[in-house]
């Protein structure tokens, strides 16, 4: 029988690959603890069973408030096999946002992990008469909730009353019915629930996975990009499950330096932050190292650049410049592979434009990063670059069975198995990106070149059209900003202005270091930013940008904030992605400044 759904799909890995390591998690101790294929079954069974014992119906929706970690999985693959949909919620989302999500989409359940979570639920909860049962990983004070462990032994006690057989082991569903509501995070307004089938996701993952073609028995991957994030879902989870890959799930999301060297992953999934951090890692050490050290990096770096390019054309380096590959191996890229766990053999880069020069890089130091493109809405993945067809700048070719096409106004417009079913309880939001024939409408812009790749200019909401009329994207300089050691976050503003300005959030770091080296004395980071030196040092990047942009796209002018953005601060989604809008609000005065004999036009 043809798999068409998540629970048909787990099952057939667990069979088809039965590993020691399915599932890996660091315990109290400190160590990482694997889950066999057969343990891993064995739990989703008894928490099937479980929430059957709990009254939970086919149909009836679970919420899964929770990181990243081994009890996530399997309550996801729990419910599902009981007919129910699943519904991830961010655990960094405000709690007022929280119940606006639970109010919309009413579950009958919800799973948390920690008792700071639970604490969130248990404020809601007297406005929720729907919610029939609270869930918890870990251990809580909050009243009238079940924990996890005490589940999954009421389900072991009837597995073992009336063992079920392989037919019995999960609900029939029918692949085109809903599989999971995801929230959109959303830069602006309220989050929308984008109502997935079993198929969308099942029909990605199998795509997907024939395109790449690359995965080893003694794979592993490690799993820290939210999974109440559709790529991480769909190709940490789902995909990697169903190719034979061991899962490993990061302690926390800033553990994962640590997490690498012991987990020692073959491949990861990434938002393109990441990279762009360790990049600038790594060219922070060479410049701080100086005289030899620093030239050789930069003669390795341009060598594995060459490289790159040179394969993304079908050429493999040879003779002399292969030699000297092998030497910028030896002498640099080898370390770096060392500092990801020495087994990186390909990455996954999605959710943002990644930087080509960067992506370039990390090709040449042989670690592929394969970037692709896709939205919540469609499961994710509408296009990637894969092994053999690679073009930098890109983000690939339409994945097969997928259309791709570009509307007059330069939208991309998409069509394929993958294309969610709608956003929930919202027909009018629904009808408006997603046409009769099933033509989704994705909000960004971009351009097919004459061989199919597409490339992302922006998104089509954060198009600045300036005074004068002109009409530019800011995510391509923003991203060019962010391949400076200097700078960690870049905001390009500039609508209906007369000319463009940026918001420069600095790297502290490469930043107080530069001012020790020149001897600067300040009390704190915002005298740091202010000062005379390091506003000079910040002139010198902006007019080195400036030089290979056009005119009207230049930045005139600039200012510095002494912190990053945040989650907290309500200035980034929980994938990271700036919110535009919540900055231009948020630092009006800054702005303001910025544009001192300038009148905005009504």
């Amino acid at each position: 029988m043809p798999i068409q759904t998540i629970p048909e799909l787990f099952q057939a890995a667990v069979r088809d690959y039965p590993r020691p390591d399915c599932f890996s998690y660091r315990d109290e101790s400190g160590n990482y603890r694997d889950v066999s294929s057969e343990e891993a079954l064995r739990r989703v069974r008894a928490l099937r069973l479980g929430l059957r014992s709990l009254g939970l119906k086919p149909g009836e929706k679970v919420a899964l408030l929770a990181e990243n970690r081994l009890e996530w999985a399997i309550t996801d693959l729990g419910v599902l096999c009981a007919g129910g949909i699943t519904v991830p919620i961010y655990p960094t989302l405000l709690t007022e946002t929280i119940g606006y999500i639970l109010n919309d989409c009413q579950p009958a359940a919800i799973f948390v992990s920690t008792a700071e979570q639970a604490a969130k639920i248990g404020s809601l909860r007297g406005q929720m008469p729907f919610l029939r049962e609270v869930i918890t990983f870990d251990p809580t004070s909050e009243q009238d909730t079940l924990t996890f462990a005490k589940l999954l032994q009421i389900g072991q006690n009837l597995a073992d009353q009336n063992p079920p057989s392989p037919a019995e082991e999960c609900d029939r569903v029918d692949p085109h019915s809903p599989c999971s509501i995801i929230y959109t995070s959303g830069t602006t307004g309220n989050p929308k629930g984008v109502v997935l089938s079993h198929w969308n996701f099942v029909s990605n993952v199998q795509t997907t996975r024939k395109l790449i073609d690359f995965f080893y028995p003694d794979d592993r991957c490690l799993s820290f990009l939210p999974l109440s994030h559709v790529l991480e879902r769909m190709a940490g989870f789902y995909t990697t499950l169903s190719s034979g890959v061991g899962i490993a799930f990061a302690a926390r999301m800033d553990s994962v330096p640590v997490d690498i060297m012991d987990v020692k992953p073959t491949l990861m999934v990434s938002v393109p932050r990441l990279y762009e951090k360790i990049y600038a890692k790594v060219l922070s050490t060479a410049m701080a190292s100086g005289g030899l050290r620093k030239n050789i990096f930069f003669w390795a770096r341009g060598l594995g650049i060459q490289a790159a390019e040179m394969r993304a054309a079908g050429r493999e380096p040879s003779g002399w410049f292969a030699f000297k590959l092998k030497i910028a191996d030896a002498l640099v890229f080898k370390k770096l592979r060392a500092k990801l766990g020495g087994r990186i053999r390909f990455m996954v880069s999605g959710g943002a434009p990644l930087n080509s020069r960067i992506n370039k890089f990390f090709h040449g130091a042989g670690m592929t990063i394969l970037e692709g493109y896709g939205l919540t809405e469609t499961s994710p993945v509408l296009t990637c670059n894969h092994f053999g067809a690679i073009r930098f700048g890109s983000v690939g070719k339409a994945i097969p069975g997928t259309e791709i096409r570009i509307a007059e106004d330069g939208e991309i417009l998409a069509r394929g198995p993958q294309v969610m079913l709608g956003y929930f309880n919202n027909e009018e939001a629904t009808a408006e990106v997603l046409d009769a024939d099933g033509w989704f409408s994705t909000g960004d812009i971009g351009h097919l070149d004459d061989d199919g790749y597409l490339f992302i200019t922006d998104r089509k909401k954060d198009l600045i059209v300036t005074a004068g009329g002109k009409n530019i994207a800011p995510q391509p300089i923003e991203n060019a900003f962010a391949t400076d050691k200097f700078v960690a976050q870049a905001v390009v503003i500039g609508d209906r202005r007369p000319y463009l300005t940026a918001i420069l959030v600095p790297d502290m770091e490469n930043l107080r270091e530069y001012a020790k080296g020149q001897g600067l004395t300040v009390e704190d980071d915002e005298q740091l930013v202010a000062d005379p030196t390091i506003r000079n040092l910040f002139q010198g990047i902006v007019d080195r940008r400036n030089q290979d942009l056009p005119g009207f796209t230049q930045i005139k002018k600039f200012n510095l904030l002494p912190r990053e953005f945040t989650l907290d601060g309500g200035e980034l989604t929980p994938t990271m992605k700036v919110k535009r809008f919540a900055i231009t609000r948020k630092y009006t005065d800054i702005i303001d400044a910025m544009y001192p004999d300038a009148r905005e036009l009504d």
